[in-house]
């Protein structure tokens, strides 16, 4: 109760911060499924589903001349790998153990580390799905080409920053009205499966449809990352600035936010509910 604390330096506290995130990270992904590998399959399964009932719609619906002329599989998966790291960090940041947590009751945890563990937690779980994915693609069906990897796998993780920054504002929120923010968090993850346009190109879309999509950070890194992935695709009605605003916009609410709710939770909150 009385035990000296010695003073630390800042590289020896930001060691410790990383050390105290790496293990929040490691627990938070064990803690969805106990065994790694059934969590990573069931990850995989999830992505894999939607990639083939967006496949036989294309098929079914005659939609497939639509899509960018090249490997239309690397055209639907290019959609939905942003949408699921976009919904996912936006899911687990929003559901991140929050200031009245029995958690935060440790001296060295905050929502700092909690909201950092559910992010990349959620970005690990994706990537590593992600990777198998195309790995068995490539060996077992064709090899994959694309255009430009590293533009590609930029856009990867502005959507997921993107996500990151609409689930701090969900997060800050929800110690105040929890069962609005649940139901606004599905609400988005929901009109998400169209307003992000991973079913259209920006190109071809008519104005005054585009203008329904637009406002929508996500929508900008998955036309972007087409532009990355096909070498004969220029996307010129979306751009990598705006979802980099937007984020980096909704950061700073978001942090206002906990910072004040932080300040005025009460324990008796979770304790109500």
């Amino acid at each position: 109760m009385f035990e000296n604390t010695k003073p630390q330096s800042n590289a020896i506290g930001g060691f410790a911060l990383l050390a105290l995130i790496y293990h929040s990270t490691a627990r938070n992904i064990r803690k969805s499924h106990g065994n790694p590998l059934i969590g990573l399959i069931m990850s995989m399964m999830q992505s894999i589903v939607m990639i083939t009932a967006f496949f036989f719609m294309f098929s079914i619906l005659g939609m497939r001349g639509s899509a960018v002329r090249g490997d239309f599989l690397i055209y639907i998966m290019s959609g939905i790998f942003l949408f699921l790291t976009h919904t996912k960090a936006m899911g687990a940041v929003a559901g991140a153990e929050g200031p009245t947590s029995a958690m935060m009751q440790h001296a060295p945890m905050n929502t700092i580390i909690a909201i950092s563990a559910a992010a990349l937690s959620a970005l690990y779980t994706e990537l590593l799905a992600l990777g198998v994915i195309l790995l068995i693609y490539h060996i077992a069906v064709t090899p994959i080409e694309i255009d430009n990897w590293i533009g590609l796998f930029g856009m990867l993780l502005l959507a997921w920053f993107s996500g990151v920054a609409v689930g701090m504002v969900f997060f800050a929120a929800k110690p105040w009205v929890p069962g609005l923010v649940g139901i606004a968090t599905t609400v988005y993850s929901r009109a998400n499966m169209i307003a992000s346009g991973k079913m259209f190109l920006a190109n071809t879309m008519p104005g005054y449809l585009l203008a329904m999509f637009d406002w929508n950070p996500l929508f900008h890194c998955i036309d972007q990352a087409r532009g990355f992935a096909f070498i004969n695709y220029n996307p010129h009605f979306s751009s990598i600035e705006y979802p980099i605003y937007v984020s980096l916009t909704l950061i700073m609410v978001g942090l206002m936010g906990e910072f004040y709710t932080r300040k005025h939770t009460s324990l008796s909150w979770s304790a109500k509910r």
